[in-house]
């Protein structure tokens, strides 16, 4: 279960001094970075459009192929 406000007591108690948030909701981000004692960024948040899967995009055949990452140097976006 989510549950920002603890995640960042937790790290708060390892001593983290900066803190990333990936993949949380954006209310959720909003809790974990008040309750952080360091500094907080953001790398990636939850979407509708990716079907709250934020590195889905990333991850995903279609842009691999695309940028040519996948050894397929034909670019076909298949």
């Amino acid at each position: 279960m989510c549950n920002p406000k603890n995640q960042a007591a937790l790290m708060n108690e390892a001593g983290c001094q900066l803190f990333v948030s990936a993949g949380l909701c954006v209310g959720h981000d909003a809790i974990f970075a008040r309750n952080c004692q360091g500094s907080v960024t953001t790398l990636v948040v939850k979407d509708r459009v990716l079907n709250h899967s934020p590195l889905g995009a990333i991850y995903s055949k279609y842009w691999r192929n695309k940028l040519g990452i996948n050894g397929d140097n034909t670019k076909s976006g298949i």
